[in-house]
């Protein structure tokens, strides 16, 4: 879990994904959209992609990508983001994050 944590520290937000994943795809654009600039790592394209897929999965996350990490905090998935999208809760992580200002 060290380069996944490596990758996600002291960023409020953080978006691993692959360039072929059409869900990865939405949930950067979602969360742009909200005026936040997640740090976006394509697992296809990153020289230890196998590796940060491994350990993404260790942490939980099936299927592995797209995973976003607000805060340094693992939220999930596509499934995750959505639901707290649709719940109104998404916009208050990413303020606590300091990754959008009102």
């Amino acid at each position: 879990m060290a380069l996944v944590t490596s990758l996600v520290n002291e960023r409020p937000v953080v978006i691993f994904s692959k360039t072929t994943c059409c869900m990865g795809h939405t949930i950067k654009t979602l969360i742009s959209n909200f005026g936040a600039n997640p740090t976006v790592y394509e697992l296809d394209e990153h020289p230890e992609g196998k590796q940060l897929e491994k350990e993404l999965r260790g942490l939980g996350c099936k299927p592995s990508v797209p995973a976003v990490f607000i805060g340094e905090e693992l939220i999930g998935g596509a499934n995750e983001i959505m639901s707290l999208h649709l719940k109104g809760q998404l916009v208050q992580l990413l303020l606590n994050a300091n990754a959008i200002w009102l």
